[in-house]
């Protein structure tokens, strides 16, 4: 069974068809959530090797604040469209879940 038959069976029982909709909610934000990590793992690759001097001036406090800053990074950017990572993601996971319920 998929969304649209679900909607119009609970639609039939008078019920309001907000699993469905609250699901789909769950697989967009699943799906930018793999965007965002993705995302971060590569600009932590890029920030590696990147020698810091002056007002940060290294040590371990910079080690932590660039790996939050990187995280963020991750974030605005999927949150903003990031590469299309999650639209793929997003049709690969509708696609398990209506495979599991045939």
């Amino acid at each position: 069974m998929d969304i649209a038959s679900l909607q119009i069976t609970n639609a039939a029982r008078g019920a309001t068809p907000k699993a469905p909709v609250e699901g789909m909610k769950n697989v967009d934000e699943t799906a930018r959530d793999f965007e965002a990590v993705f995302i971060s793992q590569m600009f932590e690759q890029m920030f590696a090797d990147v020698k810091t001097d002056g007002l940060g001036g290294g040590g371990s406090g910079e080690r932590i604040f660039r790996s939050m800053m990187v995280q963020e990074i991750g974030r605005q950017m999927a949150d903003q469209g990031g590469m299309g990572l999650a639209d793929t993601v997003k049709r690969e996971l509708i696609a398990m879940q209506e495979h599991g319920r045939k």
